[in-house]
């Protein structure tokens, strides 16, 4: 009965999904994230401390 129920969710899931995806406006998700994460890489580039070169001599 277990395996049953799994698949029936998972086509109703998919089925709902397909739905909502053919009738609504539904973002892309991947399109959406690579521009937070570039928007992430470039605000960490302008806002890092610069590195001193006493910092090199240190580590060693």
């Amino acid at each position: 009965m277990g395996i049953i129920k799994s698949a029936f969710t998972f086509m109703s899931a998919t089925v709902f999904g397909i739905y909502i995806a053919q009738n609504y406006n539904v973002p892309n998700i991947k399109k959406l994230s690579d521009t937070a994460l570039l928007f992430a890489k470039h605000i960490e580039e302008n806002y890092r401390k610069p590195k001193n070169k006493t910092d090199d001599y240190e580590d060693n």
